[in-house]
């Protein structure tokens, strides 16, 4: 390194010594440090705070710095949480569901069903069809109740109905199968509230008759001996089965459910 010749304000010329020369520089650095907006040098984190940089080599399974997890490097591999096995089925619901196969029962396992009290489903089905009769809308029951209702249905109701109208069953129109509710007037949870019951609107046949399940008019024999003929034939598969003529509530549908009683009892009115 050469010093620089300045020249005074006396017109000498006067050498200034090299490390006099390196000193002013990094005065002069300082300086201009000192003019800065920032007081404190702040260090960047390699790796931004849930991201990933080229920094670190980007690969399947990376775990990512986050806020949440600061002690995590990113170059560490995931660590997931291993799967929680599903608990298996009770041997009796598998039982029943490879019956309702067997019956030709269309369904969807769903969710266990839980509205508090008594109220709910452990293993519920979903059924949209037997056979190719046609469910609607989907019935949503336990599988003993479904297995019950599929072999009346295969086994009853479609026999009666070739019977007196030579025709098939095309579709069961329900209006209530699970429903969280009370029996009117005693205050004792509806086997609905269980999974348990199943009410019939109307039943559609494949020669686009539809029976109404409503008391039927006076002159009409055939409508009233097929509904008889249903109403009995139920007490076979269900321990109840009320309909019209039984009371108000029951004045426009057909309840089919499979309460348990005492000393097999069954109520069929």
């Amino acid at each position: 390194m050469t010093a620089r010749t300045q020249q005074p304000a006396g017109g000498k010329a006067t050498r200034r010594s090299p490390w006099a020369a390196c000193a002013a520089l990094t005065l002069a650095l300082a300086a201009a440090s000192a003019c800065t907006t920032g007081n404190v040098l702040t260090l960047e984190p390699a790796v931004d705070v849930g991201t990933q940089t080229a920094a670190v080599p980007a690969y399947t399974g990376m775990q990512v710095l986050v806020p949440s997890n600061p002690y995590m490097t990113a170059a560490y591999p995931r660590m997931d949480a291993p799967a929680l096995e599903p608990e298996p089925m009770p041997a009796d619901q598998v039982d029943c569901r490879r019956e309702l196969k067997r019956l030709g029962v269309v369904y969807t396992d769903v969710a266990p069903i839980s509205d508090g009290g008594q109220c709910g489903i452990a293993y519920p089905v979903k059924v949209s069809a037997i056979g190719g009769i046609a469910m609607k809308p989907a019935a949503t029951l336990t599988c003993d109740m479904a297995a019950s209702f599929a072999t009346w249905t295969r086994k009853e109701l479609v026999p009666a109905a070739r019977w007196r109208y030579f025709a098939g069953v095309r579709t069961i129109h329900q209006g209530s199968s699970y429903s969280c509710r009370k029996i009117r007037g005693e205050g004792v949870l509806s086997e609905h509230g269980k999974g348990n019951a199943l009410d019939v609107m109307a039943i559609e046949l494949s020669n686009g008759d539809k029976i109404d399940v409503r008391k039927p008019g006076l002159f009409s024999f055939r409508q009233r001996g097929f509904l008889n003929t249903v109403r009995a034939d139920g007490c076979q598969y269900f321990t109840t089965v009320l309909g019209p003529g039984y009371n108000y509530d029951h004045r426009n549908h057909f309840h089919f459910d499979i309460k348990n009683r005492r000393n097999g009892y069954r109520a069929c009115r």
